[in-house]
């Protein structure tokens, strides 16, 4: 292999295959500027290149020494231009970028004045420099970079087309048969194209014809206004209800005592002042079984009447039912096929039988089979047996006196010997034992009814609450919320006659339902007036005039 002396006298140069040869020009390359700051606030931080694949060239002396003279050089001239920037900026000069700043702010000033025209703001509201996201001391690239982290930018306005309301709709709250009306939903520039959100039907034929409904019961006094909505609902303009106890001392003296009726004129007094401030299209108010098996029940009626004005008339024990049955109507769903619906009351208990078949009638009281009225109630047990201090032999002896009343209530079982139990069956339980049930299951801190209405309880849950209510003494009942004092020494009777249903018909599950007769009152009244109908009517003629206008609106291509 020949030699070659004169290679010891050669310098190589390894050129970075990925940098490239250093450029002639004056300036740092582009291997000196990497990882290197550029700011004036980083400049007495800068260090040399750091030990990456870019910083390997190996380079002789002359190459190093023009790498130096470059990197000098540069440093002169990027000094000399920061002093001329400074001396300008001294005396008064605006570059060329504050312009355009300039420009920006004024563009961005007719744009805040035109949208608070818009609005209807008043001259001084606003700043258009907060809307624009910019700050004062700041310039350049700076209130630049600020402006966009805020507000991005900001676009002029068309001409002739108003802000669109970005406000969002209220929140529509539980719907239940004490339904809210929906607030309509426009577009601001009125545009009626096919996609957009409109108004619902219900909410822009929602009649304003006031009706109202009054329960005397043995316990409670209640009074409902509402106004219907769409079909089978209706939205509360005002409601009463005070404990009155009219039935105390019934069931050991067959009368209604001086006290009890007392109280119960004075709520009515309440009712009587709240039904003057409306303009009724209907009402009914009605008394149940107090003012009906009292021996003194019309002597008291003909008092209410001279004292507060109102015209009571008792309904009969089937009537009752019925109701019971219309003000819950809404709770069972298209799916169930059997239900038992019971209404367990202050000195009655009403029980009614329900099966649904294929063709469902728009009144579910139509599809009753058999009902019953139990002589019993959660006053009148109570009386009975005490309410006060219960033990599990009370308990136990409250339930076989009403298991002993359904026995003789012919009614055949939802399923038969050895079936087990449908699955579209299932109780519906409209008092305020249920209720209060849920409430404790809830463990609310006091009674919510929009939580509670419609509930569903399974078959558990239901036994687990009455064992707890039942391991409560009479103050730990009266001192939970959803109980009070007014039903700590009634809770328990009314479990005993819901135990003796759950075994006479049991069920995997039970729906709670806050409502009674008031909502099948009005619910009765407001279909005999036929207001849902013409709903159904107004709503098919609306749906028929919005489809012919959009077919008017769509040409054929």
């Amino acid at each position: 292999m020949p030699s070659w002396p004169c290679a010891t006298l050669w310098k190589i140069t390894v050129v970075d295959p990925v940098s490239g040869p250093a450029p002639l020009h004056q300036g740092a390359s582009q291997e000196d500027r990497k990882g290197k700051k550029t700011s004036r606030r980083g400049r007495g931080k800068r260090k040399g290149p750091k030990n990456g694949p870019a910083s390997l060239a190996i380079t002789d002396d002359r190459t190093a020494s023009a790498v130096a003279e470059r990197r000098s050089a540069g440093a002169d001239q990027q000094s000399t231009s920061r002093k001329r920037k400074r001396r300008r900026k001294k005396n008064g000069a605006v570059p060329a970028d504050a312009q355009n700043v300039g420009a920006h702010d004024q563009l961005v000033s007719a744009i805040a004045t035109q949208a608070r025209v818009v609005r209807g703001e008043k001259p001084g509201q606003g700043s258009p420099a907060k809307i624009a996201g910019a700050e004062p001391g700041r310039s350049g690239k700076r209130r630049r970079k600020a402006r966009g982290k805020k507000n991005a930018l900001v676009r002029p306005l068309q001409p002739g087309k108003p802000l669109e309301d970005k406000t969002p709709a209220p929140a529509r709250p539980h719907g239940d048969a004490h339904d809210h009306a929906a607030v309509p939903r426009h577009r601001p520039d009125g545009d009626r194209r096919a996609h957009v959100r409109m108004a619902p039907v219900e909410a822009r034929y929602e009649s304003t014809d006031s009706y109202a409904a009054l329960d005397l019961g043995t316990n409670n006094c209640r009074l409902l206004i509402a106004q219907p909505s769409r079909p089978g609902h209706f939205r509360v303009v005002d409601a009463f209800s005070r404990i009155v106890r009219l039935g105390e001392g019934l069931a050991a003296h067959g009368r209604l005592s001086a006290e009890a009726m007392d109280r119960a004129v004075e709520a009515l007094k309440v009712c009587a002042a709240k039904l003057q401030g409306v303009t009724l299209r209907r009402k009914r108010l009605i008394a149940t079984e107090a003012c009906r098996s009292a021996e003194n029940g019309e002597e008291f009626l003909a008092r209410v009447r001279a004292e507060t004005g109102l015209e009571l008339e008792i309904i009969n024990r089937e009537t009752e039912a019925r109701l019971a049955v219309s003000g819950c109507s809404s709770l069972v769903g298209r799916e169930t096929r059997s239900v038992v619906l019971f209404d367990i009351g202050g000195g009655s208990s009403e029980i009614a039988v329900i099966r649904i078949g294929e063709n469902r009638s728009s009144r579910l009281a139509n599809h009753i089979t058999h009902w019953t009225s139990l002589p019993v109630g959660v006053v009148t047990l109570s009386e009975r047996h005490g309410g006060r201090d219960v033990t599990p032999a009370v308990f136990e002896a409250m339930i076989c006196e009403v298991a002993a009343m359904l026995e003789r209530f012919d009614c055949p079982p939802m399923a038969g010997p050895g079936a087990s139990i449908p699955e579209d069956f299932h109780l519906i339980g409209t008092s305020g034992t249920v209720t209060t049930l849920a409430g404790v299951h809830l463990d609310l801190p006091r009674y919510d009814r929009r939580r509670v209405d419609g509930l569903w309880l399974t078959d558990a849950e239901v036994s687990a609450m009455q064992a707890k209510l039942l391991s409560w003494d009479y103050q730990s009942r009266a001192a939970n919320p959803c109980i009070g004092p007014d039903r700590a020494d009634l809770v328990l009777a009314g479990c005993a006659i819901l135990e003796a249903i759950r075994r006479r018909w049991p069920s995997s599950r039970m729906r709670v339902a806050d409502r009674g007769l008031r909502e099948g009152l009005l619910t009765d009244m407001m279909a005999d007036d036929g207001v849902w109908r013409r709903y159904r009517q107004r709503r098919g003629q609306d749906m028929k005039d919005r489809g012919a206008s959009h077919d008017h609106g769509t040409s054929r291509r």
